[in-house]
């Protein structure tokens, strides 16, 4: 049954064109704002489906998780870290074990390009169910944050907006010192990897690029590094995609050639009928269950083999 929502049923992935999936795209990247999304998608509102309703399917739905916030089995809550060349007021949300039994393996979670939204406080509550500390980075904390964009009205927009505004090297930096900040913090043994989505995922290569000693990166639908930087990679990389993400799938190509060039460790999995996004369960008609599980799976099992080693 399709989900009820403030326009009526929700819309799922087979009832729509799937130009619209490449215009929500383009729209929830900043290409084009929420105007210009609903007068091009306004062609496919045919039989009885309007503009609203096709925007209202790729509305987050903020009750999705799998991991409630207070499960009983973590601790998680937003810190303070340093960033000493990037960013003042620096802020993440930290989650881990509620009785860890010795150090544990870190992960750095990075968000998407609309700031860190509820979904990805679960992903970070699910790595700690898994036995990790993890640490979701808040990009926009020095703006006021998730304490903002997820109390906004339109709270995606809200956050992509505040995205913008944050300078773009500082950000790297502040998701370096990311790294360093779990590297030595008193839970964990020190060995750290990178999981991030989207614009995440971008930021996971840079990590793998940028920090020589990052022990694992695990970017799902994320802009690719450039040809020329591959060779700094030391981390093993364990690279998610969806079918039919075409945008970024336009780079992997070039940045397969470069990996098999330079020797990297790396896999890679392209995953049939799925779209950009389709991790995010929260994430309307992009979710693709099977694939979002398969590729979970393949990330809790490569993080345990790469960081829970000596």
């Amino acid at each position: 049954m399709a989900e009820e929502s403030s326009v009526g049923p929700r819309l799922q992935a087979k009832d729509l064109h799937p130009e619209i999936f490449k215009l929500f795209d383009r729209y929830v990247h900043g290409f084009i704002d929420r105007r210009d999304f609903l007068e091009s998608v306004s062609r496919f509102a045919v039989g009885g489906i309007t503009a609203a309703a096709i925007l209202d399917a790729f509305t987050p739905n903020l009750n999705a998780q799998q991991v409630a916030p207070d499960d009983a089995r973590l601790r998680a809550e937003y810190v303070s870290f340093p960033s000493p060349k990037g960013h003042e007021g620096m802020k993440g949300y930290l989650a881990h074990p509620a009785r860890p039994a010795g150090r544990l393996p870190a992960v750095v979670v990075i968000h998407g390009a609309a700031g860190p939204e509820k979904h990805f406080e679960d992903v970070t509550r699910r790595l700690a169910v898994a036995n990790f500390v993890a640490f979701l980075v808040d990009a926009i904390s020095p703006l006021g944050g998730w304490a903002v964009s997820q109390s906004a009205p339109n709270n995606r927009e809200k956050g992509q907006q505040m995205m913008s505004r944050m300078d773009s090297k500082k950000q790297v930096e502040d998701h370096i010192a990311a790294v360093s900040f779990l590297r030595t913090h008193p839970l964990t043994n020190g060995r750290v990897g990178a999981v991030g989505f989207c614009w995440g995922g971008g930021m996971t290569n840079t990590l793998a690029v940028r920090v020589p000693d990052l022990n694992a990166a695990v970017p799902y639908y994320g802009n690719q590094p450039a040809a020329a930087d591959v060779a700094k990679i030391q981390a093993p990389l364990l690279i998610h995609y969806g079918g039919l993400d075409e945008r970024v799938n336009a780079g992997w190509p070039a940045f397969e050639a470069a990996l098999k060039a330079a020797g990297k460790t790396y896999t890679a999995h392209i995953y049939e009928g799925a779209q950009h996004a389709f991790n995010n369960d929260a994430d309307g008609p992009r979710y693709h269950k099977p694939s979002a599980d398969l590729a979970w799976q393949r990330t809790i099992d490569f993080l345990n083999r790469q960081l829970r080693r000596s």
